[in-house]
């Protein structure tokens, strides 16, 4: 008795029978294409961000800068009149509050760079050095930079209260006839303000300098060590250089920083008896009682102008430096 035993070779396995439907190839190594649907989410995502931020960033300040050149109160688009440059005329030689605006932004920038970035880069040295704790310091300075500037200015207005505040009720102030009005008073608000600013603005500096001093080469601080160079040596002459870029950075944050105060003055007593700044008068003439937007619009512009000098140069640089790379 004899067995017919078939052996099918790999190529016969791979024939299908008569009459099957042939299989279909699958390429190896092809991309799915999107779907429709895919393509539909891939253009709401990146769509909706873009319309957003042109309507809402770039209409708006080419708004601003034509309504510049007009008088409009703000009812009805047939009210806007043409009136050229007479807006920034009456803005630099009639309006008595714009110079005084123009100033106090400038002791605001010379404040903030000379008292808290200089105490945050203190911070950040020290929290470098990975003391017990650091991540609990770095917690408590960094916190007052996620506050909004309202709560800010609601919890230093408490500080500065001249009847329950704290510093009234340490000095001894808060007495009848013993009064010091932090807030009130022309010659020391504007003090008071930059005080709760600086507090803020310190954390801000002290993480953009742990930044920058994370970035250094250890070896560098190894060598100047290994030379006999104090601590105070080898920061002044090795660690500070390093931090160039870093120092760019804060500048250019400081500036604008500087140039956007509003919040927290707005807070306090919304700009008036000595405390006026430009963004506050932008506020003022257009959403007050006067409904001056042309006029407003105008001391945007200027605003707008002061901030492009320092943020271009800056720009400049940076494309500079990354096609140089």
């Amino acid at each position: 008795m004899t067995t017919d035993i078939t052996k099918e070779t790999p190529e016969a396995a791979a024939v299908p029978p008569p009459g099957a439907a042939p299989a279909k190839k699958v390429p190896q190594g092809h991309r799915r294409l999107l779907t429709r649907r895919d393509r539909l989410i891939l253009g709401l995502m990146a769509g909706l961000p873009t319309i957003l931020h042109i309507a809402l960033v770039w209409v708006t300040a080419l708004a601003s800068i034509a309504l510049a050149f007009t008088t409009w109160d703000g009812i009805g688009f047939d009210s806007i009149q043409w009136v050229g440059l007479q807006n920034f005329k009456e803005l630099f030689e009639q309006n008595p509050q714009f110079w005084p605006a123009v100033q106090h932004n400038v002791v605001w920038f010379v404040v903030l760079i000379v008292i808290p970035t200089p105490l945050g880069l203190f911070l950040a040295v020290q929290l470098d050095k990975n003391i017990r704790f650091s991540r609990v310091y770095q917690t408590a300075f960094f916190l007052p930079v996620v506050m909004s500037m309202a709560v800010i200015g609601f919890v230093w207005q408490l500080i500065y209260n001249p009847d329950t505040g704290l510093i009234n009720s340490i000095i001894g102030a808060n007495e009848p006839g013993k009064y010091i009005d932090w807030i009130g008073d022309p010659d020391l608000n504007l003090w008071a303000i930059l005080v709760a600013a600086s507090w803020r603005h310190a954390g801000y500096m002290m993480i953009l300098y742990l930044a920058g001093l994370k970035g250094v080469d250890p070896s560098l601080r190894e060598a100047s060590a290994l030379d006999g160079a104090s601590e105070w040596q080898t920061f002044k002459n090795v660690v500070f250089p390093t931090l160039r870029p870093t120092n760019t950075v804060v500048l250019v944050v400081t500036i604008i920083e500087a140039l956007r105060a509003f919040d927290l003055v707005f807070v306090f007593n919304k700009g008036a008896e000595g405390t006026e700044l430009l963004s506050i008068l932008v506020t003022n003439n257009i959403i007050g009682e006067s409904s001056r937007i042309g006029y407003g619009s105008a001391i945007a512009v200027v605003l707008l102008l002061i901030s492009l000098v320092v943020i271009i140069p800056y720009l400049v640089a940076t494309f500079r430096k990354e096609r140089r790379a």
